[in-house]
């Protein structure tokens, strides 16, 4: 392990073996498919999916919703946890597409580490450099795969230049690819001076790796063409002038970068990628919370919710609530007060995720991440504690950039919308606004994609088909002050003032003139575009 030099105590055996980190990148770079292969080499599954292939090759595992499965996207962040030579590895996988990029943003708030993956063509995107900024924002370290090596990409300095320049950080390369597109036949493991060899006809078969020792080994020769050979022992000299060697302290602090080089698809180079995780990756991490932090080798069970997903299981109504567990050890069965509603709850049904298939959790560590299924009672940004009055802090809610009205196929099933739109809200896959006058909904999201997939999860998941139509608003603004001023403005402005589903009053704004006008009218009144979840 690394020495941090803190006068923090040693954490215990089990939590310091746990890696709880998230895959960003932007859709498309292959990041499900990393994901299979990840679940594929900790022996959770035989055989790993693919997002593009045909027939039972194409089942992906983490990717659980019809609509994902029909789109080959990411909708929804899954969670899953599986053992890795000795090390206990707790995977987040995000949605890349822009469209849900809130639902990412939280997912963040519950990791310690990223991994970045890159298409090996496309360098930086934009969704990644998003993702990347909502990282630095927490101190992420952050660990760089370059995906699909295997077809033509862009030359090795031009990524590392690029990922530099654009994301603001030290890159340092761990191996390096040999050829690329057509040619290339593998990489050079720099760390631990091996000959990483990539099998194209089996794409469930590991690497071959071949020991050499240092450059000069005359075993380079046997395996890589001499034309190929000459570039890359080129390129590595050159690499060994210009990039920062790797320093483990730097990675854990955010500021540099180690990057991989492979192919997910081929199951290439994902190993020493998960090698590296295991070996640079931070143990959990302290969680800051009210009135103070929480420490993972603290005795007494934390934890918090940073995601909650309705209807898992289509059969049920039932609700998963995420839950990061900060400290402690936990046990089934243990009764943990929940700090919103100072009531204790038993938990005695949670479970560990391997995807969408779940197993009864006998236990947990800090730096796990369980489900606790529950019926509305745990929201997004609940903390659960062993008694103490402990609030995580930092799990924001963004106002959403489009708003529209939305109405049943059917009138008579009015009330059944309701309460669908209301578990939508509660899950953080929507925001939803009671107007003050008249009747009806406001759904705000943040990219109209998510208004598809609402549309078809309630019919799905409640045999309601409903529509959504223009609204005269365009985005929403929480409300707060003084208790008089803001009941003297609500009074003055009721045909823009909403409710959202913790009953917090909103101001709905069609133009920016709008919330120019309160901001002059009314200056003991507070407009914010954000709200901390569930004060």
């Amino acid at each position: 392990m690394l020495d941090m030099p803190t006068n923090r105590p040693e954490l215990p055996p089990e939590i310091s073996r746990r890696r709880t980190f998230a895959i960003i990148s932007h859709p498309d770079a292959g990041k499900t498919t990393l994901t299979e292969k990840f679940l594929l080499y900790g022996g959770a599954i035989q055989m790993a999916g693919q997002v593009r292939a045909k027939g039972e090759a194409r089942r992906t595992r983490s990717d659980f919703m019809q609509m994902e499965k029909d789109r080959g996207i990411s909708v929804s962040a899954s969670a899953m946890s599986f053992d890795y030579k000795n090390f206990r590895f707790n995977l987040v996988d995000t949605p890349g597409h822009s469209d849900f990029s809130e639902d990412t943003y939280r997912t963040l708030t519950a990791v310690d580490a990223a991994v970045m993956v890159i298409d090996g063509a496309k360098g930086v995107e934009s969704q990644t450099q998003k993702l990347f900024e909502v990282c630095r924002l927490r101190d992420l370290p952050i660990l760089t795969f370059c995906n699909k090596m295997d077809r033509e990409s862009r030359d090795t300095f031009e990524i590392i230049d690029e990922i530099q320049e654009m994301l603001a950080i030290d890159v340092t390369p761990a191996s390096w690819p040999i050829g690329q597109g057509r040619d290339f036949i593998g990489c050079y493991d720099i760390l631990r001076d091996r000959l990483e060899l990539m099998d194209r006809a089996d794409r469930n078969k590991v690497a071959e790796s071949i020991e050499i020792d240092g450059l000069d080994d005359p075993r380079l020769s046997e395996h890589v063409p001499a034309h190929l050979l000459e570039t890359f022992l080129e390129e590595l000299e050159m690499a060994r002038e210009l990039l920062p060697a790797l320093d483990p302290q730097a990675v854990l602090e955010g500021h540099m970068t180690p990057i991989w080089f492979g192919s997910a698809i081929n199951s290439f180079g994902v190993k020493e990628l998960m090698d590296g995780i295991a070996g640079y990756g931070p143990e959990p991490q302290i969680q800051t919370a009210e009135p103070r932090q929480i420490s993972p080798e603290e005795k007494k069970v934390a934890g918090f919710v940073f995601k909650v997903q309705a209807n898992m299981d289509p059969k049920h109504r039932d609700r998963v609530a995420f839950v990061r567990m900060a400290s402690g050890h936990f046990k089934r069965g243990m009764k943990l007060t929940h700090v919103r509603s100072k009531k204790p709850m038993a938990i005695s049904n949670p479970v560990l995720f391997l995807a969408s298939d779940r197993e009864l959790a006998e236990e947990a560590w800090a730096g796990d991440i369980i489900g606790i299924p529950n019926h509305g009672q745990l929201r997004i940004g609940d903390t659960l504690t062993e008694g103490e009055a402990l609030r995580v802090t930092g799990i924001p809610s963004f106002a959403p950039e489009l708003l529209q009205g939305v109405r049943a196929g059917d009138p008579l099933k009015a009330k059944h919308l309701e309460k669908a739109l209301m578990q939508f809200a509660e899950e953080g896959a929507a925001k939803v606004f009671k107007p003050s006058i008249g009747s009806g909904f406001i759904v705000g999201v943040v990219g109209a994609l998510q208004f598809e997939v609402l549309a078809s999860r309630i019919e799905l998941e409640y045999g309601l088909p409903v529509r959504f139509e223009a609204s005269q608003f365009t985005s929403a603004r929480w409300v707060s002050g003084d208790q008089q001023a803001v009941d003297k403005f609500v009074n003055a402005n009721k045909q823009h003032i909403a409710h959202d589903h913790d009953g917090d009053i909103v101001y709905l704004t069609r133009l920016q003139w709008d919330i120019d006008r309160i901001e002059r009218d009314y200056p003991d009144v507070k407009l914010t575009a954000t709200k901390e979840m569930m004060v």
